[in-house]
């Protein structure tokens, strides 16, 4: 089922299959998130729960016994509830059922909540643990943003500007879709910019960056046109991501609150990078928001 959210000129919409946002417009029409293309990513902004990026083999150990769950975990395939719901926001849930339980052994409550902002919109997740035991889990966000977003432009065309300078190495995945030490893409070396690229692309798959200063990062035109600015606050990794080898008009925006296994890593969900223990009764909130940035050419 959609949902429809309006707040002044801005216009946009939810989907309960995956409980994602699916669409951002400005007054002008703009439409911001990937509306998704059999060509290169059927994909718009998933939300990545219970795991972040691929397991091990497949595969996760919880209290000794295996457990199969496919890359990004279910609640991207899920069917939601809505909980709550007002002119301009929704909150989704998803619950543990017995079809989760049989890959992620945890009771749970999972909410989405999306809130359209003064200049932007703000996604929310609240994680419950309504069981006797801790829950574990990771969480973040696959958020595709049209990338040109002007006629006549190109992918080329834009930057990720940090907000601040930063000295740190993009991690990038192996083949397996895993993380590995000594594993490095482009770096930011004194800077808080990185041009787009999609042979970088066509040759990393994925940049992933962990360690930052920056709370924040912006698509932005190189000659300072029409792009946004993603608000990661406390998720301590973001990737960027689009389709090797397609060419396609979208970067991902990814805060993450854990990331692909590591190759040496035990299997074991409690030694995850990044994983969240939560204590019975408990609740975590995390929060992203995307403002958009209009044109500053004269």
């Amino acid at each position: 089922m959609r949902v429809e959210l309006r707040r002044g000129a801005y216009a946009a919409a939810a989907d309960t299959l995956g409980g994602e946002l699916v669409s951002f417009r400005d007054g002008q029409g703009t439409e911001y998130i990937w509306q998704g293309d059999a060509g290169s990513w059927t994909g718009r902004n998933p939300n990545l729960f219970p795991i972040v990026g691929n397991l091990k083999d497949g595969r996760v150990s919880v209290k000794g016994r295996t457990y199969e769950m496919a890359r990004h975990g279910f609640a991207r395939r899920s069917e939601f509830t809505v909980a709550e719901r007002g002119e301009d926001y929704v909150v989704m849930e998803l619950r543990s059922s017995p079809e989760t339980l049989a890959q992620y052994p945890f009771a749970f409550v999972f909410r989405v909540r999306h809130q359209l902002e003064e200049g932007g919109f703000s996604t929310q997740f609240e994680i419950g643990n309504p069981g006797g035991e801790d829950l574990l889990f990771c969480v973040g966000a696959h958020t595709g943003i049209n990338c040109p977003l002007g006629e006549g432009e190109r992918f080329e065309d834009y930057r990720l500007v940090f907000d601040e300078p930063e000295d740190v190495k993009a991690m990038i995945p192996t083949a397996q879709g895993l993380t590995a030490e000594g594993l490095f893409g482009p770096a930011l070396e004194h800077t808080d910019t990185l041009p787009l690229d999609h042979a970088v692309f066509d040759r990393v798959d994925t940049l992933i960056f962990e360690g930052l200063r920056s709370k924040g990062v912006a698509l932005r035109h190189k000659d300072g046109g029409r792009g946004v600015h993603m608000e990661f606050g406390e998720f301590p990794m973001v990737a960027f991501w689009t389709m090797p080898h397609a060419n396609a008009p979208y970067i991902c925006l990814e805060p993450w609150h854990g990331c692909a296994a590591r190759e040496n890593e035990s299997g074991a969900f409690s030694d995850k990078p990044y994983v969240i223990r939560l204590a019975p009764g408990g609740e975590k909130r995390l929060k992203y928001t995307v403002t958009v940035r209009y044109s500053q050419r004269s």
